[in-house]
């Protein structure tokens, strides 16, 4: 019976090593992302834990990693973007009245949607503008989306997908991208 088990986990665990391996490098120094404001934004302060600009400034610096990692794949040669972010509402909320030891809950309802406004511009080598505009991100079925459900385990894995979704939305299609 032993013969039977092994065979079987070695081709699984070599699938799951190559499934980890990244299939091309990005270009993250080609995005920028800014924060106007952040003590303003209607979520990332919302914290009863610690210091609050640490835990904001980790939420954010986590989810300005994640937009320059996966919007750089969109650009073409030369293409640089610009990313203003000037409010962020992460899904979920602390609740009232569930009493003192959960206060540090968040709860995440169907009536608690990621939110985030945001400004951007694409622009070529040259420095002349390719795209630009003002966003509102939103998506009130944000508990269905298959993007959400590809990261079940990862932190701010709403919003990340809502800037996915925006991402592949506004820059797909750039002269020269590479998808």
């Amino acid at each position: 019976m032993k013969s039977k088990i092994i065979p079987l986990l070695v081709p699984v665990l070599f699938v799951a090593a190559c499934a980890t391996t990244p299939m091309q490098p990005s270009k993250p120094e080609s995005v920028s992302v800014t924060f106007a404001h952040p003590e303003n934004f209607t979520d990332v302060k919302d914290s009863f834990t610690g210091s609050l600009d640490k835990v904001r400034d980790g939420y954010l610096e986590n989810l300005a990693d994640h937009i320059k990692e996966n919007a750089s794949r969109f650009l073409g040669d030369g293409q640089k973007l610009a990313v203003t972010i000037t409010d962020v509402d992460m899904a979920g909320d602390f609740e009232p009245g569930r009493g003192p030891s959960s206060m540090d809950i968040r709860i995440i309802k169907q009536i608690y949607p990621p939110r985030i406004d945001l400004s951007f511009k694409v622009t070529d080598a040259a420095g002349a503008t390719v795209r630009e505009g003002a966003r509102q991100l939103r998506n009130l079925d944000f508990m269905s989306d298959p993007v959400a459900a590809m990261r079940s385990s990862e932190t701010l894995r709403y919003e990340k997908a809502l800037v996915d979704n925006w991402i592949r939305d506004d820059l797909s299609g750039l002269s020269g991208a590479k998808k």
